[in-house]
C-alpha cells in the first residue's frame, strides 16, 4: 500500500489508518456496552438478536482490519525507521492473536445460532476481559511502533 513514499508520507498515512481504526474500536466498545446492558435475549427477540449480530459483525471487521491492515502497516513503518521498535511486535503479536481467537470463538458461537442466549451475560463478561487485554496490547504496539515516531516526522 505504501511502497513508494517517503518516511514522512508513510507515517502520515499510517496515522490516518490508525485513527480510523481507533474510531472503529470506539464503536465496538459502545456496542459492547449496549449489548451488555441487555439482560434477557431470546431467539424471538429480533431487535436484541439483530443487536448481537451487528456487534459480532463489527467485532469481526475490527479484528480483520487490525490483522490485515493496521498491524502490517505499523510494522512496516517501524521497519522504515530502523530504531528497533519493530522487535516489540515479536512479543505482542502472539498475544494479540490469542485474543483474536477468543473473540472469533465468541462470534462463531453466537452468529451460528448455537450460542445459548441464557449464557450470553457470562460470555460477554469473558469477551470484555479479552477485549480489554487486547486493547492494552494494541495500544502498546501503536505507542511504541507509531506514536514514538511523531516528533521525528514533525
Amino acid at each position: 500500500m505504501l511502497d513508494n513514499c517517503t518516511i514522512e508520507e508513510r507515517w502520515n498515512a499510517v496515522d490516518k489508518l490508525v485513527e480510523r481504526w481507533l474510531q472503529e474500536r470506539q464503536l465496538v466498545i459502545v456496542q459492547f456496552c449496549a449489548l451488555s446492558g441487555v439482560h434477557e435475549l431470546n431467539q424471538d427477540d429480533d431487535p436484541s438478536s439483530m443487536r448481537l449480530q451487528n456487534f459480532c459483525q463489527l467485532l469481526v471487521d475490527y479484528m480483520s482490519a487490525g490483522h490485515f491492515e493496521v498491524y502490517y502497516e505499523v510494522i512496516r513503518e517501524a521497519e522504515a525507521f530502523q530504531d528497533g521498535s519493530v522487535n516489540l511486535a515479536k512479543g505482542l503479536m502472539p498475544e494479540i492473536t490469542l485474543t483474536t481467537k477468543i473473540s472469533m470463538d465468541f462470534n462463531d458461537l453466537y452468529t451460528s445460532g448455537k450460542g445459548d442466549l441464557g449464557h450470553l451475560s457470562s460470555s460477554l463478561s469473558k469477551l470484555g476481559e479479552n477485549l480489554a487485554a487486547r486493547f492494552e496490547l494494541e495500544d502498546q504496539l501503536i505507542n511504541t511502533m507509531h506514536e514514538s515516531h511523531r516528533e521525528q516526522v514533525a
